[in-house]
């Protein structure tokens, strides 16, 4: 489990109110129709803004954010190594019965590929095609909280603009009501602080975050797509991790290379990765 954007999130609201309290009155920034105006204005442009389809995944990705690494690479690195010695020694038909045994759908696709003896370039290309779908369904993922994050202060600006005519409208010099201007110019601030929260402490983290997950997925994708490239060429399987190996940062190269990696989160061949797609 990840639990970091939370952490961020509550976290950046607790230092927040303590400098809020630290300086003045937090009744000051309480303002329920300002709320009103922020939240339900852009969850209502957001909702104007993209399709049924796209919105109905939101509860997933809140999942996403919190279920921690999904696609490790360290086991599936260790699978294809396997898969590759199966195959110099039993030839390429010998990965069927592994590759029925295979849940995730891509893996179990590349190797079929591989069992059918389908050309290497067209291989390559059907699965390369699925990963740039799958790049693109993501970016629209997080594109939805970018939006989001753009409309915030936006709509902390429109309740700011009602809340100054408002104030000017009920202005009468003649009574000296121009002494309660400093309170009413407060209050009409209030959306703005409320969109810029929004903004920059929920929605911007959450779209970085699943920028994050794709970029953990793409990387697993890309390993099983050099690694099914290197099985069906015939490449040693030692030459295989190497490879796939170079794709990782240094310190879980070294780790992996060292053997140290080899049994964390070992899962049997085709183990179960949790999907990171909505």
């Amino acid at each position: 489990m990840d639990i970091t954007t939370i952490i961020g999130i509550i976290g950046g609201i607790a230092f927040i109110v303590n400098g809020i309290m630290g300086s003045g009155k937090l009744d000051n920034f309480i303002d329920p129709p300002s709320v009103v105006i922020v939240v339900g204005g852009t969850i209502c442009a957001v909702i104007a803004s993209f399709p049924l389809s796209k919105l109905k995944n939101v509860g997933a990705h809140m999942k996403k954010l919190i279920s921690g690494k999904a696609y490790k690479v360290e086991p599936v690195i260790n699978d294809l190594v396997e898969f590759a010695q199966i195959a110099r020694k039993n030839g390429l038909l010998a990965l069927e019965e592994k590759a029925n045994k295979l849940k995730d759908p891509f893996f179990k696709q590349g190797i079929m590929l591989v069992v059918d003896a389908t050309e290497p370039d067209k291989a390559r290309e059907m699965l390369e095609m699925e990963l740039d779908s799958m790049i693109g369904r993501h970016e629209e993922e997080a594109a939805i909280y970018d939006k989001a994050a753009a409309y915030a202060p936006a709509f902390g600006m429109i309740g700011t603009l009602i809340g100054l005519i408002n104030m000017l409208k009920s202005m009468d010099l003649s009574e000296g009501s121009s002494s309660s201007l400093g309170e009413n110019m407060a209050v009409a601030m209030v959306t703005t602080f409320y969109g810029c929260m929004l903004a920059n402490l929920i929605f911007a983290p959450i779209a970085k975050k699943l920028r994050i997950r794709n970029e953990e997925e793409v990387l697993y994708k890309q390993i099983i797509i050099e690694g099914v490239m290197d099985i069906q060429a015939g490449v040693n399987p030692k030459n295989v991790k190497e490879k796939l190996v170079s794709l990782l940062p240094q310190k879980r190269q070294r780790l992996l290379l060292e053997g140290k990696g080899a049994n964390k989160g070992k899962a049997k061949a085709g183990g179960k990765q949790k999907s990171a797609e909505a």
